[in-house]
């Protein structure tokens, strides 16, 4: 969400696709709409189009299809539909040409709904926090993109890692921080997001932290890491 705002501070048009039953993107996003008509849900499961889902938020060229609580039962409900894994990139067909950049925000588990999404995308960005068991994760993680690479997606890149939730002070962050660029040479953004309390208090307050704070450590973090990203962006465009 506050890499989606940044970049539409850029002045990029971005659409931000929550995946997450938690929906804790959409609460925290600066909606304009108290009660989407439809979500994430309608659009996977309910036969809807992509672009009837679209919300505004608060930003300027930053829009939102949100997710609720119906998303937590899609994991069952995928099982039984044809072509299960691509029903999210057959979705995307709606709206490819209406973005620049579409962001798809991902639960925190290796289930139907990111599968989905891993097949859908172009590059996979991997927060992952500074602790021991994140980066267990990150290695069942990157086992599931061979996996997806391999049967659904071949074009499926690594974007970057950001890490999360950072604290110079920790031993353990740093050397959970260490680990993983020894893990990951060269995939792991420079720009390292703090553990800060405006980026703790913005979501409360449904803004993305750059409108909450921009001055503040935390929302100068995420347009440093914008400015990363977009400039990777690029030049893997100019490659190509």
């Amino acid at each position: 969400m506050n890499l989606g705002a940044s970049m539409a501070i850029a002045e990029h048009t971005v659409l931000l696709i929550d995946l997450d039953p938690q929906a804790n993107a959409t609460s925290s996003a600066g909606l304009r709409e108290d009660r989407p008509k439809f979500s994430t849900y309608d659009v996977l499961i309910g036969g809807r189009k992509m672009s009837e889902a679209i919300i505004k938020s608060t930003v300027n060229r930053f829009d939102l299809v949100p997710s609720d609580q119906n998303l937590a039962g899609a994991e069952i409900e995928l099982t039984s539909l044809p072509n299960r894994e691509l029903i999210l990139k057959e979705a995307l067909a709606d709206v490819l040409g209406a973005y620049e950049i579409i962001l798809l925000d991902c639960p925190p588990a290796l289930g139907l709904l990111t599968v989905n999404a891993l097949t859908a995308a172009e590059t996979l960005l991997i927060p992952v926090q500074c602790e021991y068991f994140a980066m267990e994760g990150l290695g069942r993680l990157m086992a599931t993109v061979d996996l997806v690479r391999q049967s659904l997606n071949p074009r499926l890149e690594i974007e970057g890692v950001v890490l999360t939730m950072y604290d110079g002070r920790n031993n353990l962050n740093r050397q959970v921080a260490d680990e993983i660029r020894r893990y990951l040479p060269g995939k792991v953004f420079q720009t390292v997001i703090p553990r800060n309390i405006t980026l703790a208090e913005a979501p409360s307050h449904g803004t993305p932290v750059i409108l909450y704070d921009v001055a503040s450590t935390g929302a100068q973090a995420y347009l440093s890491l914008t400015k990363e990203v977009l400039e990777l962006s690029h030049a893997e465009e100019s490659t190509r």
